[in-house]
């Protein structure tokens, strides 16, 4: 796009739109960056529209002149799904669609446990919300107070409660949605049961903006828990964490609300780099596992039986010598200082220096054997690498992520010869994820980081299907170009 053209088009925009544009390179910087610095591209302006029919206006417009739009929320994404694509020479720049002021709570509905809100209100926000009226929005993030519901549906977000409640599909009745077309679909529908027809909500969730813009949603709210007590255990390996799982379930229940699996390299990372943290046992451990009861009812009875529940889950645990030792929070102070070390992972290995992430999901009975596995492979063909691995063990998904196995700074050279790594270590990694029957992509969606390389492990009909979808829904390749799915599809490699 010439500087004429791109002027014709930002004033043809300002006249069809009166809402807020930035336009100044400063101005539009910090919305064309990833959260982890690593994809930045280009856009013809930043629009940040204030209502669903501002919205609307903006994608009536760019239908009608061929201009692309890259939908984006709090920006928190680890996946480069919502930054325009870079290198985008000879292409017409795309619209960049900040959607963080659309973050209005439009209803509370405490009979039907359903909360109302717009795309741009972040999690806390809801969170907040929905405690305020005695009641629980269960998803939770680390990037929770930035991270916008939009953006968790448009990934379908995880977290670590995924285990008791589910992903953010689960989390959802409905949605309001503006077609690339600009028309708007009120599907804000507050029911459990609707069984009339293709579930168009389960098409945008999930589809990383590439079929539409989420402007609102109908959130389920559960009842808040009177008492939640925390443990950290020590296990000797993911096969023992995996027993104590089985067992927690069986005496527990839905009382159990998390089950979070890491390694020992992850504790000491955490205690080296993040200030006024402490390993809460007597000894170092192989593994540990950090694990939740959540109890409903009177405040002070929940307390003690959420405690009982736990203190006799673990003492089982330990005659059967699956756990080999345990610290419970008593306290406020002792419950969040213990998710503090299961918080604090990515932050400490990111200060310890490079990373190469893996967000899979397998089949929980094989988890074990695939660490055992995988760790194996990249031992003998990496030995420079260090895995850091740990996650929700409860529903599958982990974080398998690599640092350098020399510890300390690294020189320039020696930085760029690790993420050199990332290429050959990906294949290794996800080769073997497939085949345990896992997903390259747990949680953080596939943007352009992912996009790719799940065209490798999908079926030629799955990714034909898809193409169809897209095709159907956004004729024009207008939504979110260059994303979730190969613009030239891979050939399929089981």
């Amino acid at each position: 796009m010439t500087n004429n053209e791109g002027s014709a088009t930002l004033v043809s925009l300002r006249s069809a739109y009166a809402g807020r544009v930035w336009t100044e390179p400063g101005e539009m910087a910090p919305f064309l960056s990833d959260w982890r610095g690593k994809w930045k591209g280009p856009a013809l302006a930043v629009a940040q529209p204030a209502n669903t029919d501002e919205v609307a206006q903006l994608l009536a417009w760019c239908h009608a002149h061929g201009v692309a739009v890259v939908p984006q929320g709090g920006n928190t994404g680890l996946s480069g799904g919502s930054v325009p694509e870079a290198g985008s020479v000879g292409r017409r720049l795309p619209l960049l669609l900040s959607l963080t002021r659309l973050n209005r709570v439009r209803h509370l509905d405490p009979l039907n446990n359903t909360l109302v809100v717009e795309a741009g209100a972040t999690l806390q926000q809801v969170q907040d919300v929905a405690r305020e009226a005695g009641l629980l929005f269960p998803l939770s993030l680390a990037a929770e107070g930035s991270c916008t519901i939009g953006g968790n549906l448009a990934t379908n977000a995880g977290g670590v409660q995924v285990l008791r409640y589910g992903n953010a599909r689960e989390l959802c009745l409905g949605l309001e949605v503006v077609t690339p077309e600009g028309e708007v679909w009120n599907g804000l529908r507050t029911l459990r049961k609707d069984n009339t027809g293709y579930d168009l909500r389960d098409l945008y969730i999930g589809s990383e903006g590439t079929l539409g813009v989420i402007t609102a949603a109908v959130l389920k709210l559960f009842p808040l828990p009177a008492a939640q007590v925390v443990a950290l255990v020590a296990v000797q390996g993911p096969d023992a964490a995996l027993q104590l799982l089985t067992l927690a379930q069986q005496r527990t229940g839905a009382s159990l609300t998390a089950f979070e699996l890491l390694s020992d390299t992850c504790m000491s990372l955490v205690l080296h780099h993040v200030p006024g943290t402490r390993r809460p046992l007597a000894e170092a451990s192989p593994w540990y596992v950090l694990l939740e009861v959540s109890v409903h009812g009177d405040k002070e009875d929940a307390q003690i039986r959420a405690a009982q529940t736990m203190e006799d889950l673990l003492e089982a645990a330990m005659e059967q010598g699956v756990v080999t030792d345990a610290a419970l929070s008593t306290t406020l102070a002792q419950f969040e200082a213990l998710w503090a070390l299961r918080e604090n992972i990515s932050e400490a290995q990111g200060a310890e220096g490079p990373t190469i992430k893996h967000d899979i999901a397998l089949p929980i009975s094989r988890v074990p054997e695939f660490i055992a596995r995988t760790d194996a492979m990249v031992g003998a063909a990496f030995p420079q690498v260090r895995q850091v691995t740990f996650g929700h063990l409860g529903d599958g998904n982990l974080h398998y992520n690599a640092s350098p196995a020399a510890t300390g700074p690294l020189d320039a050279a020696a930085k760029a010869a690790f993420l050199a790594l990332e290429g050959p270590l990906n294949r290794l990694v996800h080769d073997a994820v497939h085949a345990l029957g896992g997903s390259i992509s747990a949680e953080h969606g596939l943007g352009v980081l992912r996009r790719d390389e799940s065209a490798r492990y999908k079926a030629p009909v799955e990714l034909r299907l898809m193409q169809r979808i897209k095709a159907a829904l956004d004729p024009a390749g207008l939504m979110n170009p260059a994303k979730l799915l190969p613009e030239t599809p891979l050939a399929h490699r089981p």
